[in-house]
């Protein structure tokens, strides 16, 4: 199924460009931390960061429901056009309240490549093929996530602190052009749908699943300042980014793998568990941090089919007409955890002592978002044994 995917036309190149302009999603944070840290402290520098997050949790949404009305093309490039002039103002060297300003700028115009991407796999492919698409789109986003920093670090070291912002700058706007330009992207449109002033969030089971979205993101979240905090009670910060590519990896293992198995909203509150369980095995918090890289590509296993499973219920339970927008809904919620994992996870580890409670946090909640998703694939489960699909997509009403 994996190779039939890949070989459908068009599939690789919208792939393809779509990785290549998210890969400032990995980049940016690294490389506004490194220009940064050259005039500000580390405090002024993690609020640039904090304000370009928190732009694109914001932003996403806005231009994917502007997508879903119009096209792809001019919102995609026009959000690219903000989002450069906030990494060129930003690179000139402004005082800290216009950097601020820059770095917004830079998030809200973020073109919101996943929604776009996963709003045309139905277009380009046949109804059973479309779990196969999501699963592989996941588990090539790892890439980013992977390279994005060492991208940003080879463009500092090679350039100076403001290459990694022209060179962030520079990967989208070119991953842009290349979206834009194939011809399903410049074809597509949004469903013609009676419009409501709530969008896609009019639909309870969709805003369920968002909440369950928010834990997952924030267990996630938390890992990273766990990691940072063992990396530095074993005595090298330089582990912590060695033992995040591993979480990483571990999660292309299991997207590549996950290819080959069909998932769908009924299995939302065991891949949640699963997740969580994943996690335990960090809290052993082995003093050689070798075997913590191996326990962290386990915790990264079950992310891939959990997101997969997740794409697959919002495209069955998004109101008509907001596609672009539900999917760009997840992305947000997931942000939003992720920052709230960061922030809880820090202030525990500021009120105790031990690198182990850091990775706490992480299981718990994670495992919080099953329950809540048993009634979401209860409804599932009903769904798709009381219609006959036809291979058409099923509509759920609240």
């Amino acid at each position: 199924m994996l190779t039939v995917v890949l070989r459908t036309a068009q599939v690789a190149r919208v792939l393809a460009a779509s990785t290549l302009g998210r890969l400032p999603l990995g980049a940016a944070p690294v490389a506004l931390l490194l220009f940064a840290r050259e005039t500000m402290s580390i405090g002024a520098a993690g609020a640039l960061v904090g304000v370009y997050t928190a732009g694109i949790a914001v932003g996403g949404p806005v231009l994917a429901r502007v997508a879903d009305r119009l096209r792809q093309p001019p919102v995609m490039l026009a959000g690219a056009a903000v989002s450069t002039a906030g990494f060129l103002l930003l690179a000139s060297g402004v005082p800290f309240w216009a950097a601020l300003l820059a770095v917004l700028l830079a998030g809200l115009g973020a073109p919101p490549f996943e929604a776009g991407l996963r709003v045309l796999w139905r277009t380009l492919l046949d109804e059973e093929q479309v779990p196969t698409a999501y699963t592989l789109d996941i588990a090539v986003q790892e890439l980013i996530f992977i390279f994005g920093p060492l991208v940003a670090g080879a463009s500092v070291t090679l350039g100076g602190p403001v290459a990694g912002l022209y060179v962030t700058a520079g990967l989208q706007l070119l991953g842009t052009l290349w979206f834009v330009s194939t011809p399903v992207v410049r074809g597509w449109r949004g469903e013609h749908a009676e419009r409501h002033w709530a969008g896609a969030l009019r639909s309870g089971r969709l805003r369920l699943l968002l909440v369950a979205v928010i834990l997952v993101g924030t267990g996630v979240g938390s890992l990273p300042v766990a990691v940072i905090d063992y990396a530095e009670s074993v005595g090298s910060r330089g582990w912590s980014s060695w033992i995040l590519a591993a979480q990483a990896t571990g999660a292309l293992i299991g997207g590549l793998i996950n290819t080959r198995v069909k998932v769908d909203g009924r299995r939302l509150p065991l891949l949640a568990m699963c997740l969580g369980l994943a996690f335990v095995p960090l809290l052993l918090t082995p003093s050689e941090p070798a075997l913590l890289l191996l326990l962290a590509v386990v915790s990264g296993l079950f992310l891939p089919p959990f997101l997969a499973a997740t794409f697959v219920t919002v495209d069955r339970i998004a109101p008509a007409g907001t596609a672009a927008e539900a999917f760009a809904w997840v992305a947000t919620a997931f942000s939003v955890g992720a920052a709230t994992g960061a922030a809880l996870d820090g202030a525990i580890l500021d009120a105790t002592t031990g690198p182990r409670i850091g990775f706490l946090l992480s299981p718990l909640v994670i495992m919080l978002a099953a329950p809540l998703l048993v009634p979401l694939a209860r409804h599932v489960r009903a769904a798709m044994n009381g219609f006959v699909r036809n291979n058409r997509k099923i509509e759920f009403t609240d």
